[in-house]
């Protein structure tokens, strides 16, 4: 801070200078104590300078409307809405949010360092306040191809930018357990940088918290039952409560939070598709579902605003009180939350539910090519998709719908005289595929896919986490050669093909990830794929691309497919499709 900025914040405290403006008549949310403050909100160079009797350049009368802090999504990747972070941006304003954590990680895997740099790049001068943990497994694991190697070398030089908190998820917990030297690297560089490091703790146990919490890992996202969160809170872990896309883990989560626990407890998104953040919403959603849930208001506006911000040592963040950045809502209503009016550094960003034009919208940041010419396989056949079984009895990912984690299943199968298998609509046993499609490998993993529900036709994307190579479900190979086709002629994207012709599909050209198109354009692009998802007669109780784009996650329990083949998680090796 600049000597004259603190003198003038002193100054306006101290009611020696007018305020630059001032909220009147407003219920004040105090998070410190869990209740309604009364008085004039005294606003200086973007942060609060006092609450009392105040007068201002500028007096804004809310008439009578929370004054809330404006929410923090603790735990979130960018690119899984499918648009740019400026996109990203505009579309989170609209719900009272207006600081992320994010995790780089979908585009670290696909351009590494040069993918780091473009999303911080392209977050300079909004307003909107980016921050960024560091990937910290590229690859997920050594069981796939990703399309870059991070090392600890790689990510020490982004610690110096004062936007990159730490490091993201450790999601590798045999490299932490055996204390593997580049990962251990990794945990140094942080902890001497003066960073956090997050969690990612799928499956684990108490004694596999216990390595973590002593590598110095302090927080997870991954908790899936009230037994696996109240463990975390025990161990000391900040409990992450996710309501994404896939994952909807609230209700499950919520029980567990009480008095004595819920400053340890904070919202996340993590992966929501774009249509869910233009539709529910973002850490506004988490709190209006925790409210209707039961837990009070008071203390769902903490985990979606201070504790966040205590829980990253964003000592500015998360509060109405002086000496505190000025990011507040206003709302009507504190039961339902609709947020009507946003406001950062102090200044009007969303009026009436839309967004205020501004000059900062239009800069476009530069991106390299190779970044936007990320999909490169060898041309595929229908021979390509065929699996050859010795035995009818086969080992089967079985979707649970809106969750990451998947059943292993063993079932019968079809298969021709050759042995071949065969798709079955009836049993809902589908073929999919994981195709490399960063460093033209011809790596090509297949497998059988239960619970999407196709009638017919193939789905494919190149957001497939983490690798996000191609990923294609199909109930014939035909198609899938047509999909595959599809996505290469885009350069990556997400398509939708019936006997043969492309019926929907989505350009996603940075990186395999990415529109850069704004979000409403792309937003109308999803709802023509999910009206051609309807034709092909697919799952409609949870979304079918998202939940086929962590089919080949390989960290999340239990079985998943990447582009060498099917994996056990629980083993942590490849096995056969044969049972």
């Amino acid at each position: 801070m600049e000597r004259n900025q603190l003198e003038r914040r002193i100054s306006v405290a101290s009611k020696k200078e007018p305020a630059d403006t001032v909220i009147k008549n407003g219920k004040i949310i105090d998070v410190f104590n869990g209740e309604i403050m009364q008085g004039d909100i005294a606003i200086v160079d973007g942060y609060f300078a006092g609450i009392g009797e105040y007068e201002g350049k500028n007096n804004i009368d809310v008439n009578g409307q929370y004054v809330c802090p404006a929410f923090i999504d603790g735990h979130v990747h960018i690119e899984s809405s499918t648009v740019t972070a400026k996109e990203f941006a505009k579309v989170s304003l609209l719900h009272g949010v207006t600081s992320v954590i994010a995790d780089p990680h979908e585009i670290a895997n696909v351009s590494g360092a040069a993918g780091i740099q473009y999303m911080l790049d392209s977050t300079e001068n909004l307003p909107f306040d980016f921050y960024f943990m560091l990937p910290s497994c590229v690859p997920a694991t050594a069981f796939e191809h990703a399309g870059a190697i991070l090392l600890a070398e790689d990510l020490k030089p982004f610690y110096q930018h004062p936007r990159v908190l730490g490091l993201a998820e450790v999601m590798n917990f045999p490299a932490v357990l055996n204390a593997e030297k580049d990962m251990l690297n990794k945990l140094i560089d942080s902890k001497s940088a003066g960073k956090r490091i997050d969690g990612h703790a799928a499956g684990l146990k108490a004694d596999d918290l216990n390595v973590y919490m002593s590598a110095g890992i302090r927080t997870d996202h991954e908790s899936t039952t009230a037994a696996e969160a109240k463990e975390r809170l025990r161990k000391g872990m900040y409990l992450m409560i996710r309501q994404g896309t896939v994952a909807k883990d609230l209700h499950q989560l919520l029980p567990v939070v009480n008095d004595r626990n819920s400053r340890r407890c904070l919202f996340v998104t993590d992966d929501k598709h774009l249509d869910d953040l233009v539709h529910e919403g973002s850490i506004d959603h988490n709190v209006r579902l925790a409210i209707a849930a039961g837990l009070s208001p008071f203390t769902a506006i903490q985990m979606a605003s201070i504790n966040t911000a205590e829980c990253f040592g964003l000592e500015t963040k998360g509060a109405i009180a002086p000496g505190y950045k000025a990011d507040f809502i206003l709302f009507d209503n504190m039961e339902t939350i609709q947020v009507t009016d946003v406001f950062k550094d102090g200044l009007a960003v969303v009026k009436k539910g839309e967004l205020l034009k501004d000059e900062q919208w239009n800069q476009e940041p530069s991106i390299l090519e190779s970044i936007k010419d990320s999909v490169r396989f060898h041309e595929l056949e229908e021979d390509s998709f065929q699996i050859l079984l010795e035995e009818t009895k086969a080992n089967i990912i079985e979707i649970i719908p809106n969750s990451l984690v998947t059943i292993h299943q063993m079932e019968q199968v079809d298969t021709c005289e050759l042995g071949l298998f065969r798709p079955s609509i009836a049993a809902d046993q589908l073929i999919l595929s994981v195709i490399e499609r960063h460093h033209m490998t011809g790596s090509i993993g297949l497998g059988i896919v239960k619970g999407l529900g196709l009638k017919s036709g193939a789905i494919a994307t190149t957001i497939a986490h983490d690798s996000h190579n191609l990923i294609i479900a199909g109930t014939n190979n035909h198609d899938m050669v047509a999909a595959a086709n599809a996505i290469k002629e885009i350069k990556g994207g997400m398509v939708v093909v019936n006997q043969g012709e492309v019926i929907a599909s989505l350009e996603l050209s940075i990186g395999g990830l990415m529109s850069d198109r704004p979000y409403l354009e792309v937003y109308n692009k999803l709802n023509e794929i999910n009206l051609a998802l309807k034709i092909l007669g697919a799952n409609d109780h949870f979304n079918p691309f998202l939940t086929l784009s962590f089919l080949s996650l390989p960290v999340i329990p239990e079985l998943k497919l990447t582009d060498q083949g099917l994996f056990q998680v629980s083993t942590f090796k490849h096995i056969k499709i044969d049972a």
